[in-house]
C-alpha cells in the first residue's frame, strides 16, 4: 500500500473519536404521531390539536370538556404525594402519564385548560361530588368532564350549577318522598322515567334510557342527590402546571411504551389497584370512549426505560455533567490523573414516572481502588451515599426506593486508585404512562410523523409543600430556597410580607423559565408578586403579581427575556398579605439549550398483531420531521413503540 494513502488512513483513524464527539450526544422532544390520536404532549400541542383560530368561547370550552373527557376515566386518582391534596393535578401529566381520576381532579384539569385558553373558570363542591363551570356570554356553565355530562338550558346552553341546585329542590319539594333515597330515585329513573323529573334534567343528552350516564358508574339517580342543594360551595383543588412530555435518547439508550401493563402502577406500595389496570376501551367503565377517539385497548401502560451507556464513546463523556479527571475509551472510564480522584454525574430525566430501578456496573479494580456512587434527586443540590464498587466484577444495585415516583435524578461516580475502570454501566427502569396518547394505528392506512424539537432539556423544581411527605417524595425545601419571614415550614407570610426565593442551575444555556403558582389570596390586597434575577441577586424584576380575592386560583407565567449565556437564575415569589396568603404548589420548569445537543437518525419500532400474528414496522429517521406510513390489513392489536438512537 503506497505511504500516502496510509498516512490518510491513520490520521482518519486518530481523528475518528474527535469526529465522534463533535456528533451530537442527545437528542430532544422526539414525537412520533398518528393521524388517529392527538397530540397532548404540551400545553403548546394541545392547544394546536384542540383549538382553532377562530372559535368562539362556547366552542373553546366544549374542545376543552372534550380533551378532559377523552383522556381521564373515573378511577381511584393517582397519589405522588407533591401536589396540594397530594393527587397529580396537572392537566398534561394527567393525560400523559396516568389517565385516571375522580371528579377534584377532573374539575381542576378543566379549569386549568380553560384559563390557559383564556376563559374565566371556577369550581364547586357539591354532595359527594366537584365540578367546574366554565364562563362565557354573560354567564357561568357546568361542563362535568368526570361523570361525561351536562344540562342544556332551554335556549340548548348548558346551565349553571345555582340553576341545576334550583331545579333540583324544586322537584324535591313536590316530591319529598324521593328525597335523599338512593333506592327509589334508582327505581323512578328506569325505563324513562328519569323524564318525569326536573325539566333542566330532561335535556340531558348523556342518560341512557335506563337514567344511566355514560360510563354506567353513575346515573340520573345520583345527580339528583348530588344537586339536593345540602352542599354547596365554592372549590378549587390546587392544580399544577407545566408538564410536558420530552422525549430524549442519547447513544445507548432506548424508551418502550406498551399497548399493556405488567400491573405495576404508581400507588402499588399502598396495596391497592386501580380499575384502569385491567379496564379495555369499549367495555365497563371504559364503554364511551371508542365515542370519543379512544383507539388504545386499555388505559394504564408500563414501559421500560433503559440506558446501556456507551462507555467506549467520546459521545458518552459529552453526555454527562461535571465531567473531572477522568476520560474514555476502549477499557471504559478510568482516570485522566491517577494520583488524584476523578468523577463524572449521569442524569437521568424522565417524561414518564419511575416506578423501579436498577444499575448494573461492570467494575475492574486493582488493590486499594474503588468507585463510589452518590444518588441525588435535587438536582445535585444534595447528595447521598448510594453504593460503594469495591470488588472487581458486575454488581447490581436496587434503585427503586431512590427512584420511585420521580421523574429525574442524578448518579455521581467518584473513581480512585490507578487501575480503577468502570468497564460497562446499564440502567433500567419500569414506567408508567397512560395508553391513551401512544399513537397507535387502525386498519388500513395511517399517517405516521415523526418530530424532534430543539435541542432543549428542562431542570423542573417542584417539591411538596407538606413537610409529611419528606423521605417519600421531594419537597420544595430540598431545593435550599431563602426564605423570609414565612410562617414555619409553610410557605406563607408570617406577617405582612415574607418571601420565599429559589436557585436555578441548568446545565446549558437558559433559554426561558416557565413559573406555576397555586394559591390562595382571600383578599384583593394580598398578592404574590414573582421575581426574577439573572445577575446573582444583585437585582430583580417583577415579571407578574399574583393577586386576589381567591380561595383557590392558579396562575403562570413564561419569561423568556434572559440575558445570553445565563445559567444561573433565581426566582422569587414575594408575599404581600392583607388577610390570607398561602403558595400551595409551585413549579419551576428552565428550559435550556443541551450544550451537546443536535439532531441524529432515531430508530421508531412499531410491535403489533393483526388476527394473532405478529407485525413490526421499522423506520429510521433521517431528518428532524419525517412522514411516512404503515398499512394494517387487520385490525391491529397494538403492542410496543419503541425509539432508539440508529446507531
Amino acid at each position: 500500500m503506497p505511504r500516502s494513502i496510509l498516512r490518510i488512513i491513520t490520521l482518519c483513524a486518530a481523528f475518528t473519536p474527535l469526529l465522534h464527539a463533535a456528533e451530537p450526544a442527545v437528542v430532544s422532544h422526539i414525537k412520533v404521531l398518528s393521524d388517529s390520536v392527538p397530540d397532548f404532549s404540551s400545553l403548546e400541542a394541545w392547544k394546536k390539536s384542540v383549538l382553532r383560530d377562530g372559535m368562539s368561547d362556547e366552542e373553546k370550552a366544549m374542545a376543552i370538556w372534550r380533551s378532559v373527557v377523552s383522556f381521564q376515566y373515573q378511577d381511584a386518582p393517582p397519589n405522588e404525594h407533591l401536589h396540594h391534596g397530594e393527587n397529580v393535578l396537572d392537566p398534561l401529566k394527567m393525560a400523559n402519564v396516568y389517565g385516571y381520576s375522580f371528579c377534584s381532579v377532573a374539575s381542576a384539569n378543566m379549569q386549568a385548560l380553560a384559563r390557559a385558553a383564556g376563559l374565566k373558570a371556577r369550581g364547586w363542591t357539591i354532595n359527594a361530588h366537584v365540578v367546574p363551570e366554565l364562563f362565557w356570554n354573560n354567564s357561568w356553565h357546568l361542563l362535568d368532564a368526570s361523570l361525561i355530562n351536562y344540562f342544556p338550558r332551554a335556549d340548548g346552553q348548558p346551565a349553571g350549577v345555582e340553576e341545576i341546585v334550583a331545579s333540583v329542590k324544586e322537584w324535591f319539594a313536590a316530591h319529598p318522598d324521593l328525597k335523599g333515597n338512593d333506592a327509589k330515585l334508582r327505581q323512578f329513573m328506569r325505563g324513562g322515567g328519569w323524564r318525569k323529573g326536573p325539566e333542566l334534567l330532561t335535556r340531558s343528552t348523556a342518560f341512557d334510557d335506563n337514567g344511566w350516564l355514560p360510563a354506567a358508574t353513575h346515573g340520573w339517580y345520583s345527580a339528583m342527590q348530588e344537586y339536593d342543594g345540602s352542599t354547596l360551595q365554592p372549590y378549587e383543588a390546587g392544580y399544577s402546571m407545566g408538564y410536558q412530555v420530552n422525549v430524549q435518547l442519547r447513544p445507548g439508550e432506548r424508551i418502550t411504551r406498551n399497548w399493556f401493563n405488567k400491573g405495576l402502577h404508581v400507588d402499588m406500595d399502598k396495596g391497592t389497584k386501580p380499575d384502569a389496570l385491567t379496564a379495555k376501551v369499549g367495555e365497563g367503565g371504559l364503554r364511551y370512549a371508542p365515542k370519543f377517539g379512544d383507539v388504545a385497548p386499555g388505559r394504564i401502560g408500563n414501559g421500560v426505560h433503559e440506558y446501556v451507556a456507551p462507555l467506549a464513546s467520546a459521545a458518552f463523556l459529552a453526555s454527562t455533567l461535571d465531567a473531572e479527571n477522568v476520560t474514555g475509551g476502549q477499557d471504559g472510564v478510568r482516570l485522566k490523573d491517577v494520583a488524584k480522584p476523578g468523577s463524572f454525574v449521569v442524569r437521568m430525566p424522565s417524561s414518564y414516572v419511575y416506578l423501579s430501578g436498577e444499575l448494573t456496573a461492570g467494575v475492574k479494580l486493582a488493590a486499594g481502588g474503588q468507585i463510589v456512587v452518590d444518588f441525588s434527586d435535587s438536582h445535585g443540590l444534595d447528595w447521598k451515599s448510594l453504593t460503594t464498587l469495591s470488588a472487581a466484577g458486575e454488581r447490581a444495585v436496587d434503585l427503586k426506593a431512590h427512584v420511585y415516583r420521580r421523574y429525574d435524578y442524578r448518579l455521581k461516580f467518584t473513581l480512585t486508585g490507578a487501575e480503577t475502570r468502570l468497564e460497562t454501566l446499564a440502567l433500567r427502569h419500569d414506567i408508567q404512562h397512560s395508553q391513551r396518547p401512544l399513537p397507535a394505528l387502525k386498519q388500513g392506512d395511517n399517517a405516521i410523523s415523526f418530530h424532534s424539537g430543539p435541542p432543549e432539556g428542562t431542570i423542573t423544581l417542584e417539591g411538596s409543600t407538606d413537610p409529611k411527605n419528606k423521605g417519600k417524595q421531594v419537597v420544595f425545601t430540598d431545593f435550599h430556597p431563602v426564605t423570609e419571614n414565612l410562617d414555619g415550614e409553610s410557605v406563607r407570610p408570617k406577617g405582612r410580607e415574607g418571601s420565599i426565593t429559589f436557585p436555578v442551575h441548568t446545565p446549558g444555556d437558559l433559554a426561558r423559565l416557565r413559573l406555576h403558582l397555586f394559591y390562595r389570596a382571600r383578599d384583593a390586597k394580598d398578592s404574590w408578586d414573582v421575581q426574577v434575577s439573572f445577575d446573582g441577586g444583585k437585582t430583580f424584576r417583577s415579571v407578574d403579581k399574583f393577586t386576589g380575592p381567591y380561595v383557590g386560583m392558579g396562575k403562570s407565567v413564561t419569561v423568556s427575556d434572559i440575558p445570553a449565556t445565563t445559567r444561573d437564575a433565581l426566582v422569587r415569589f414575594s408575599g404581600t398579605q392583607a388577610n390570607t396568603l398561602v403558595a400551595f404548589n409551585f413549579r419551576i420548569d428552565a428550559d435550556y439549550t443541551e450544550p451537546h445537543g443536535g439532531f441524529r437518525p432515531v430508530k421508531v419500532t412499531y410491535l403489533w398483531e393483526e388476527n394473532g400474528v405478529e407485525k413490526r414496522h421499522d423506520h429510521l429517521a433521517r431528518k428532524p420531521s419525517e412522514t411516512y406510513s404503515i398499512q394494517c390489513a387487520a385490525k391491529p392489536t397494538m403492542k410496543s413503540l419503541v425509539v432508539s438512537l440508529g446507531e
